[in-house]
């Protein structure tokens, strides 16, 4: 049976069980990384937590919808069992119906559908770790490969004990300037999500350090699940962009985790300039899906479309 539950009715040991044992589980889909992203979630389940899906949904204009929380590229149904296109289909027609708006994404295993009205499709790089490092570095392009050795000839310094703070920063005062809608609860609330990760042994963070100031150029932040490793955040100082600190980052990443079971997660991206560049360390396209339906009419529906701006 397939349950509607609200925050206050999970059971959070369940679902947790549920995420270390499903095929499919992922960093975001933990129950207290959901708490941070999104509090109040709420959930769809089946019987004893065999099957879950975490709900993100928000209510503006008088209008409930529901929407993909920062910091969780992918969510969806997680199982602990076989997971059909019909399984999938039952779970999204499960969604409350008070939820009139939503766009939000599914997770790689969730397999439907792609021609379907309301699916499309989003692009994420990927990178398995299984071989040893030569052979992956053999795979770098040579443009990738030039930017490391820049970075070395720089005098860069690796500091596997970043400074989350210094990491947000650098972003903050860099591309973030771009990033209008990101205000100061975003950042407090992808610090507090760190911090947890480091908590739960599951987070760590690299800085790419200048050899003589010990200025930081670049930051990175991963979160490791599932065997999974995923690039979740990274900062660059714009000036010093040509010493190419996040490459060395990256690399010694690569270095650092080769020969084991865990695959090197991207996070993305939809961006081509963005695919290209993780693409040059070897990583290859998956696809994976999301949701987006409008159940509203009149004016109500022209509401949605400011909300979704």
């Amino acid at each position: 049976m397939i349950r509607y539950l609200t925050h206050n009715k999970i059971d959070k040991e369940r679902w947790d069980n549920c995420i270390s044992k499903a095929f499919n589980g992922n960093i975001y889909a933990w129950s207290w990384y959901l708490d941070i992203v999104h509090p109040q979630w709420e959930a769809i389940v089946e019987d004893n937590y065999e099957r879950v899906m975490p709900l993100t949904g928000n209510k503006k204009f008088g209008i409930n919808y529901l929407f993909q929380p920062f910091f969780t590229q992918q969510l969806g149904i997680f199982s602990q069992k076989q997971l059909s296109s019909d399984v999938i289909e039952i779970f999204l027609n499960a969604i409350p119906s008070h939820y009139s708006f939503a766009e939000f994404r599914l997770n790689i295993h969730n397999k439907i559908n792609e021609n379907l009205p309301y699916v499309d499709m989003h692009r994420n790089i990927e990178l398995d770790l299984i071989i040893d490092y030569q052979q992956i570095r053999n795979r770098y392009n040579n443009n990738t490969k030039r930017n490391i050795a820049k970075a070395k000839n720089a005098g860069i310094l690796l500091n596997k004990n970043a400074n989350p703070d210094a990491i947000i920063n650098l972003f903050r005062n860099n591309k973030g300037k771009e990033i209008k809608h990101w205000k100061d609860k975003e950042y407090m609330r992808l610090l507090n999500l760190i911090y947890a990760g480091v908590y739960h042994d599951c987070c760590f963070l690299y800085g790419a350090m200048d050899g003589i100031t010990d200025y930081m150029l670049a930051g990175a932040v991963f979160m490791h699940s599932h065997d999974r490793i995923v690039f979740l955040f990274s900062g660059a100082d714009t000036i010093n962009r040509d010493k190419h600190g996040l490459s060395l980052i990256i690399d010694q990443v690569i270095q650092d985790y080769s020969q084991s079971q865990n695959t090197l997660d991207f996070e993305g991206s939809d961006n081509d300039s963005l695919a290209q560049f993780y693409k040059g360390f070897g990583g290859k396209e998956v696809y994976y899906p999301s949701i987006h339906f409008n159940r509203l009419t009149g004016l109500a529906k022209l509401a949605s479309k400011i909300l979704k701006k």
